[in-house]
This record gives C-alpha cells, sequence and structure tokens, in this order.
C-alpha cells in the first residue's frame, strides 16, 4: 500500500470491514485512513468508491473533486501495477463509466482474487447496470483462491447468494445464503440474499419469519436495513393487509426523519407505487415524498433514481414536474457523449420507462402497453434487482388489463404464474381477466387460489 503508514493500514482495514458489513463507520475510518496518510494510494481510492456507492450526484461530484486533486500529485509510476488499476477503475467511474469501472475491477480479481475492495465494489456496479451473470460469476469466479476459514469468505458468500438469485438459482442461493449468514449474523447482504430468494420463490410466509426471527441483526446500524424493511412491506402486500403495508412505511420506510438518500426514496416510491397500480388511496405520503425528491434537485446521474422521482411525482398527481424532469433528460442525453454509461441506460430504457408511468397517470393505458412491451427484457439494463423491477413489469400488466389488451395480459400472466405459482397478486390479476372474457367459473377459481395463499401469509 503505497504512502500508507502502519496508522492508516488499520484505519484501512477497519473501513474495509465496514463496507463488507454496510455498517455506517465505514466513512468515518475511510477519512481517518486518508488524514493519517494523505497521499496514500489505497486510502484516497477507497474514499473515492465510497462518494460513488450512495449512487448520489452530489457525493460523486464531491468526490471527483478529491479525487482529481489527488492524482494531479501522484506518480503512476511509484505505485504498484495493482494500485494503477484501481486509480482507473476510480477514475473511469468518477468519469461517468460504470461498465469500464467493473472490466477493470474484473481483471483486479482474475489477477488477485482475494482483493476484497475489488469484489465488493465491482458486485454493486454488477447490481447498478443489473447483470445478473457478473453479479454471479464476478465473486463466484473468486471463491476458490479463499480460504474457507478466512474471517471475510462468510461475506464473500453472502454477495454470492445473492448474485446466485438475480441469476435465476434460488435454492443455491438459499443454501448459500444461509451459509453466509450463520457466519456471520449481521451480514445483512446475506440476509437480504435470502429475502430476494423467498421472495422470488413466494415463500412470503418464510420470508417475514426470517427477517422476524433476526430482526436484532439488520434493523439497525446499517446502510441496508430501510431497504430490508421494504422486502418486509412486499411480504407483507401479499396478504392483503395494505394497512400493516403502511404501517411500515411510516415506521422504517419513509418518514419525518428519514435521511432523503436517494436508496431509500426509491424504495419509498417503489413501494408507494405497488398500492397505486392497486388503486389503494395512501393519503398524504405522495406529497412527502414528492417533496422529498423536488427538494434533492437531482440533475442526470442515475437513471434509476430518476424513474423512481417520476413515480412520486405521478403519485402526487404532480405531472408537471414529471414532464420537466424527462425533458430535463431527454436534453442531457442530446448534449452529453456516449461514453457515459447512463447516457445509453437512459436513452434505451429510463427514458422509455419513465414515459410509460406518466402516461399511467394519465389513464393512457394502451401508450404504456407500447412503451414498456418492447422493454420487458432489457429492463435489467438500467440497473436494479429482479423484485425491484417488478415494479415496472406490473405496471405494464395492469395497463393491459386497463386497456382491454386481452392477449397481452393472458400472456404476461400466464408467465408470471408459471414462475410464481404462489402469489396472490398474480392470481388476483388472472382472475380480473377471466371477468372481463366473461369466464366466471375461472374467475372465481383464481380468486378462491388467491385467498388461500393470502391466507397462508397471513397464518
Amino acid at each position: 500500500m503505497t504512502h500508507t503508514s502502519a496508522d492508516a493500514v488499520r484505519h484501512y482495514e477497519k473501513a474495509l470491514e465496514h463496507l463488507l458489513f454496510f455498517r455506517e463507520e465505514v466513512t468515518t475510518e475511510a477519512r481517518a485512513a486518508v488524514r493519517a496518510s494523505p497521499h496514500s494510494v489505497m486510502g484516497n481510492v477507497l474514499t473515492a468508491y465510497l462518494g460513488l456507492l450512495g449512487t448520489e450526484e452530489k457525493d460523486a461530484a464531491e468526490a471527483r473533486t478529491s479525487f482529481d486533486a489527488f492524482r494531479r500529485g501522484v506518480r503512476l509510476t511509484d505505485v504498484t501495477p495493482r494500485e494503477r488499476m484501481h486509480l482507473a477503475a476510480a477514475s473511469s467511474w468518477l468519469d461517468g463509466d460504470i461498465h469500464r469501472a467493473g472490466r477493470i475491477l474484473g481483471e483486479i480479481s482474475v489477477a488477485n482474487p482475494r482483493d476484497a475492495l475489488a469484489l465488493a465494489v465491482g458486485h454493486q456496479i454488477d447490481f447498478f447496470t443489473g447483470s445478473a451473470a457478473l453479479l454471479r460469476d464476478r465473486v463466484g469466479g473468486a471463491l476458490s483462491a479463499w480460504d474457507e476459514d478466512d474471517p471475510h469468505f462468510g461475506l464473500l458468500l453472502g454477495m454470492y447468494a445473492f448474485g446466485l438469485e438475480e441469476a435465476g438459482h434460488y435454492s443455491r442461493s438459499e443454501q448459500v445464503g444461509l451459509a453466509a449468514v450463520e457466519r456471520n449474523a449481521r451480514d445483512v447482504w446475506g440476509i437480504h440474499a435470502v429475502v430476494h430468494a423467498y421472495e422470488m420463490q413466494g415463500r412470503f410466509t418464510e420470508g417475514i419469519r426470517y427477517l422476524d426471527d433476526r430482526a436484532g441483526d439488520w434493523t439497525d446500524g446499517n446502510y441496508l436495513k430501510v431497504h430490508n424493511w421494504w422486502h418486509y412491506a412486499l411480504y407483507v402486500l401479499e396478504t392483503g393487509r395494505t394497512d400493516q403495508v403502511l404501517e411500515v412505511y411510516d415506521d422504517a420506510v419513509h418518514h419525518e426523519g428519514s435521511a432523503g438518500a436517494a436508496m431509500e426514496l426509491l424504495d419509498a416510491a417503489s413501494l408507494l407505487w405497488r398500492l397505486y397500480l392497486a388503486d389503494i388511496d395512501t393519503g398524504g405520503r405522495w406529497a412527502a415524498l414528492a417533496d422529498a425528491w423536488a427538494g434533492r434537485q437531482d440533475g442526470a446521474y442515475y437513471v434509476f433514481n430518476d424513474m423512481h422521482a417520476v413515480m412520486a411525482y405521478v403519485g402526487a398527481d404532480r405531472t408537471s414536474e414529471a414532464e420537466r424532469l424527462i425533458r430535463d433528460r431527454e436534453a442531457w442525453v442530446r448534449s452529453t457523449g456516449p461514453d457515459v454509461s447512463n447516457v445509453a441506460m437512459t436513452a434505451e430504457v429510463g427514458l422509455p420507462v419513465s414515459r410509460a408511468l406518466l402516461a399511467y397517470g394519465r389513464q393512457r393505458y394502451d401508450e404504456v402497453v407500447e412503451l414498456l412491451l418492447p422493454l420487458r427484457y432489457r429492463l435489467h439494463a438500467f440497473g436494479g434487482s429482479h423484485a425491484q423491477r417488478d415494479a415496472v413489469q406490473r405496471t405494464l400488466v395492469e395497463a393491459a388489463l386497463r386497456a382491454g389488451r386481452d392477449d397481452v395480459a393472458r400472456t404476461l400472466l400466464s408467465e408470471r404464474t408459471g414462475l410464481r405459482p404462489v402469489s396472490p397478486y398474480n392470481w388476483v390479476a388472472r382472475a380480473r381477466l377471466a371477468d372481463h372474457l366473461g369466464d366466471t367459473a375461472q374467475a372465481a377459481a383464481a380468486r378462491r387460489r388467491a385467498k388461500e395463499q393470502a391466507s397462508t401469509v397471513l397464518g
């Protein structure tokens, strides 16, 4: 570790551990490492990564300013080859090329598979870019180089479990995720992976029980607590108990004391949007959430966040703000070069989805179908998980039902119930389609199935 004192190394190692556990102390320790050794290559690299991992435009801009100043004082001939690669990865991401940063980190992991920072940051990049195969294989390819007695091996398993889930290996994901949490009870990313595996299999009762049993391990002191509460709310939503969903929302997802971080606001928007699709009155929550998004005054940085801001504006019936955001991003795409990853993510996926959300709010359901149907196999390109992107998939289902696009609705619902036969939402939607087609027997059978499944979740 070039230009790094023993004291700085100690702070760096603590920061790295906090990063792997998603602990809030990570920034404090990373900054302490840089204070102890202002010219530390890896200390400055880690601090730059932290400025990027929150997908916050302002944090990224501050990180770029600091990192540029640091880079001007570094002679590349003085640093190690691996440090040069980390410098290149951080610089690429700060310049907007998140895909190149991910590729460089992948090269580091091939040559140095026990570089935990390269694996952890690369894993999050794969999440932000929606690459299921890389989420699985970046970590999977490094596992055999690790000693299973290494204290961080379990945290690697937690990452691998999430990659397995996103790539569709649900049983294996559950197995690996449970093993990760067995090693480290407060491995919130491992807990998160197990929760995803249950979600994708429709095992809502087990998901609720799993989170309840481990509440002391994930509900405080980490950056993932709001997101895991969001998952809890998704489980409850399948029961039809929207009152309980709103209780979780108010207590843990978004309230007056919320930090206003983009990654928390998008969870709030995603949860309320599912209720919006079901015509559930959520009181003044949309207005408060739209205010929170507007107060951020975000520029074009990560379109997955932008899409959720549009949800909030549409849900609050503030369509002029949704239109303004969309126009701003259209202008930004026209004026920005293709080396910025978010340009393609915005143009090819984010903007069509945002336009569809706006059209849904205006009850132009045919338009929604026309916009989303060609995208449904490419939605991953603007990031997020299957569970997160399902809000968009449900928007397409609802639009097809409301537009009377019966063939499209039948196809979509056949796919959904085939993949996840245990889902009250899927069966209620099938009942609505059967109603429209005049098939009262099939509608009654679908509703019975939905009721039975919801009762099972309620226990």
